[in-house]
């Protein structure tokens, strides 16, 4: 892709997400990611209906009249946003490719992240760290984040969760907003989930096509597995052949479910034709 066809193609996620951010999530966002606590601003007079234990007695005292301390939410926070880029995410049969969605979605919460004036950083992994973007605050940062979603090439086609989680941990000291986006065709990230989600809110977002649910009846035909790169004949006309694959596919995703609400991490389940704005919407609400 040349700078001008990229430049094109972020100015336009940046117009259709900031829109989104600016209107409809940034509100949602604050209200759903608290900051790290309260802490003093400054002192008022006392007002109909304040609360007598904010009164400050010393300030009360000099002025010969009543004095509140007023405090604000510590708002400063960092997002993380861990997307995988592995061979599995070139993939899509209506309208968009899962890796499409996941760019638009990562800069919707980039966007509501620097409306409210939160820091943010990227992780892109596949089985290795692809690329790690400290956390800064910024439109122009925000804009580089999209440019790298947009034309970054992974080394590696293959999924692995559990080191993304183990670098998060170790670059990550203090508490995070971690959205981690993936198909999740992958097992054995239990413990790092575990261990990580006692120092950061962390939500798995799941971007999947109705067409890997099931594989269709239409005989012998070539399949490539994005990952491994391996092409097969598959023969979709087996029973076997079918059940088999969903058996494979409906335990991959029961694994992400029961071990995201067991380790108390958020869940969205995202479809590519479905809409990111009204999930996103829901799961923001539901918190």
């Amino acid at each position: 892709m040349d700078t001008k066809e990229l430049l094109k193609k972020v100015k336009k996620i940046e117009i259709k997400t900031r829109r989104l951010s600016d209107h409809i999530f940034s509100g949602e966002y604050h209200t759903s990611f608290k900051g790290r606590g309260m802490t003093f601003s400054e002192v008022r007079q006392y007002q109909f209906g304040d609360d007598i234990r904010a009164i400050d007695w010393n300030v009360t005292a000099r002025y010969n009249e009543p004095y509140v301390k007023v405090f604000e939410e510590e708002r400063e926070l960092t997002m993380m946003l861990m997307v995988d880029i592995s061979g599995s995410e070139d993939f899509g049969t209506k309208n968009q490719f899962k890796n499409e969605i996941v760019t638009e979605i990562s800069a919707t919460l980039a966007f509501s992240a620097t409306k409210n004036n939160d820091k943010i950083g990227l992780i892109l992994f596949s089985d290795q760290i692809e690329l790690y973007i400290p956390p800064k605050k910024g439109k122009f940062h925000v804009l580089r984040i999209i440019r790298e979603l947009i034309e970054f090439h992974p080394k590696s086609n293959k999924t692995d969760v559990n080191q993304a989680l183990k670098f998060l941990s170790g670059t990550q000291k203090k508490k995070a907003i971690v959205f981690l986006i993936s198909d999740f065709m992958t097992e054995a990230y239990e413990q790092t989930l575990k261990i990580a989600s006692k120092k950061h809110d962390i939500t798995g977002i799941r971007v999947y096509d109705i067409r890997e649910e099931k594989i269709p009846n239409i005989g012998i035909v070539p399949m490539l597995d994005a990952e491994t790169g391996k092409m097969q004949l598959i023969n979709t006309g087996s029973k076997t052949v079918r059940n088999g694959y969903e058996k494979y596919y409906i335990n991959k995703v029961n694994y992400f479910k029961e071990t995201f609400s067991k380790c108390g991490s958020g869940v969205v389940n995202m479809r590519v034709d479905e809409s990111y704005v009204t999930k996103l919407l829901g799961y923001f609400k539901s918190r």
